[in-house]
């Protein structure tokens, strides 16, 4: 039996969990979305600190457990830091996480949704990101996940369809 395995994860969120742990929710390539425990990870002296923030894509070793899996390693591999520095592109990030975390599955495979998600990031990244990037991300994540698309592909019409689908309100548009 396989005790540990790594993956290669963007951290959509994060929870605070007893006195100095954290479960944290990822999206990788092979196992899709999984949310994991962080020992230890809010005590001063965790090494892992800083490669568990929202938006990094980290390499983590991972040890399997009866209930919740455990991160025992963690190492960035990239931390988008153009998009850090710029309060809406975070805001756009936030909504990439949670849009991806409120329609996928707990342990389904999407290749296809970490590809664009990683992709989405890395744009929002660079120097001049893309105008379309949040309606082109949410039509994209629809289709790829067989919701399907509303008649019009304007951004009122795709809130309204991501709600009808998730039956909660989107966080991150809050914050318009």
């Amino acid at each position: 039996m396989i005790r540990s395995y790594k993956a290669t994860a963007i951290i959509l969120k994060r929870t605070n969990f007893s006195e100095a742990d954290r479960l944290i929710t990822i999206f990788t390539k092979k196992h899709g979305k999984l949310t994991l425990i962080a020992k230890g990870i809010r005590k001063l002296t965790s090494r892992k600190k800083g490669h568990l923030e929202l938006f990094t894509l980290a390499q983590l070793q991972i040890a399997k457990t009866k209930s919740i899996d455990i991160i025992t390693e963690a190492a960035t591999v990239n931390s988008f830091p153009v998009l850090r520095k710029n309060l809406n592109r975070v805001r756009i990030a936030y909504l990439f996480s949670e849009l991806t975390d409120k329609l996928t599955a707990e342990g389904q495979e999407h290749e296809e949704v970490y590809h664009l998600l990683v992709d989405s990031l890395t744009s929002l990244n660079s120097q001049s990101a893309p105008k379309d990037l949040i309606i082109n991300f949410e039509k994209q994540i629809l289709q790829v996940l067989g919701f399907g698309l509303p008649k019009k592909h304007d951004r009122q019409s795709l809130e309204s369809h991501i709600y009808q689908i998730i039956e909660k309100p989107i966080n991150s548009n809050k914050l318009k």
